[in-house]
């Protein structure tokens, strides 16, 4: 039996275990056909390309765990970010532990997925959010959605701020052979509402781990919402996440990704603009070495005036690594005033790494300032020979070079313990210290 088809039995038993008269279940009935229908996607798709889950198609998963492991805090200490406290919801294996978690309904709700399903408090947000912009059409998002149960669920309401940042934290022990995790995140900011998030995935195993996340994010007026994706998983690790941004009138969302771990990561980003004077931001940092993998896939749609979006990816890739960004900008034909900017760059650092980019535009409407581009190259030897003349070692001048060039993504994290830790992230991926810290 390939892994489609588990999946497809796997749902009659997780029906069985679920309430049928909760809110989303005929939701789910409607996603695992779209699933059944279309299966997982090929590089026949132009939006998978360059990236291929046929390797993945071929092991046995574990669709749920059969017991429940339990971990101490100081043996995933490092994982967290531990220096500035934080709200936390924590699982493990796809199931939530108390015992590691800080949640609140302290004027906010920062829960469970599971709480939000099942309570008759939480109802009428559900079905007003939930599904709401994920993409159903898409393959991956119809499976998470069949199998959608727990997950983080963070509600912000009008004119309110939690306390402190949230962290949520997925963290698969090796207590399967091969497990596939399917959490399913709903985050809610309503207007003037402010939030900071920070979402880690994290393996502690050799194990074959395949998670397969959908997150939806609505920001409404004036809302304004960073959220930050830290992806340092190990070799046999393998994400696909689904994030989908809705924005009203005036809102400020931006979702930065930090890709330095993983074989195989596929980030699928869609922002869409429904209402003026909306600013989307999206950033990336990618460096890889070994054979790992890593596919940026952004959509931004514009579909009112005078609105921005701001793309900044860099990537540096070593070993056999690869490397894909595929980035679209949707403008409507009433989207006047739009300011859309996309860049894509990109470091070789060997031969036998490589990079495909694929910028795009489709804009509808006359009145705009839209630009795109993409670079591919590799050190300036220039720069590193002076470097080299002013007393620095070759590897450690290399790695500045490659610092100040992604520098410009880290300048827009707004939690400076987190910017320390990606700045300590990146000095290891290079192999150097870099002296200093920000």
């Amino acid at each position: 039996m390939d892994l489609k088809d588990k999946l497809i039995s796997s749902f009659i038993a997780f029906e069985d275990n679920i309430n049928v008269n909760d809110p989303v279940h005929d939701i789910r009935s409607e996603a695992i056909k779209n699933f059944e229908l279309k299966g997982f996607p090929s590089k026949r798709e132009e939006a998978w390309k360059y990236t291929s889950l046929n390797s993945l198609q071929k092991i046995d998963f574990s669709v749920f765990p059969k017991e429940e492991k339990a971990l101490e805090y100081k043996d995933i200490k490092k994982y967290f970010l531990h220096e500035i406290d934080t709200y936390k919801i924590v699982f493990i294996d796809g199931v939530y532990s108390s015992y590691l978690s800080e949640t609140t309904h302290d004027g906010v709700d920062v829960c469970l997925m599971s709480s939000a399903l099942t309570k008759p408090m939480y109802r009428q947000i559900i079905e007003l959010y939930f599904n709401k912009v994920a993409n159903t059409k898409e393959s991956l998002t119809s499976l998470n959605t069949a199998f959608s149960k727990e997950g983080a669920y963070i509600y912000i309401p009008k004119n309110k701020a939690p306390r402190k940042p949230i962290q949520i934290l997925h963290l698969a022990t090796g207590n399967e052979a091969s497990l596939m995790l399917q959490p399913r995140n709903l985050i809610i900011a309503e207007e003037n509402a402010e939030l900071q998030v920070i979402e880690r995935h994290q393996s502690l195993t050799s194990n074959e781990v395949f998670t397969n996340s959908v997150t939806e994010i609505f920001a409404a007026k004036d809302a304004r919402v960073d959220y930050y994706k830290v992806q340092n998983d190990n070799e046999n690790a393998s994400l696909v996440d689904n994030t989908y941004v809705d924005q009203k009138e005036k809102s400020v969302v931006r979702v930065h990704t930090f890709s330095f771990g993983g074989k195989l990561t596929r980030n699928n980003l869609n922002f869409y603009q429904n209402g003026e004077h909306i600013d989307s931001t999206m950033k990336g940092v990618t460096i890889l070495d070994g054979k790992q993998h890593v596919d940026h896939y952004t959509l931004v749609h514009h579909a009112q005036p005078n609105c921005e979006s701001h793309q900044d990816y860099k990537g540096i890739f070593d070993g056999r690594s690869t490397g894909v960004f595929n980035g679209k900008i949707l403008v409507d034909k009433i989207a006047q005033k739009t300011d859309a900017f996309q860049q894509n760059n990109n470091v070789l650092i060997s031969d036998t790494a490589t990079i495909n980019t694929k910028p795009q535009l489709e804009i509808f409407a006359d009145d705009v300032k839209c630009s795109h581009g993409c670079t591919i190259g590799q050190l300036d030897e220039d720069a590193l020979f002076y470097l080299q003349s002013r007393g620095i070692p070759k590897k450690e001048a290399g790695a500045l070079l490659m610092y100040a060039f992604a520098n410009n993504v880290l300048e827009s994290v707004r939690i400076p313990e987190l910017k320390t830790r990606i700045t300590r992230i990146i000095a290891n991926k290079l192999g150097v210290q870099l002296g200093f810290e920000l």
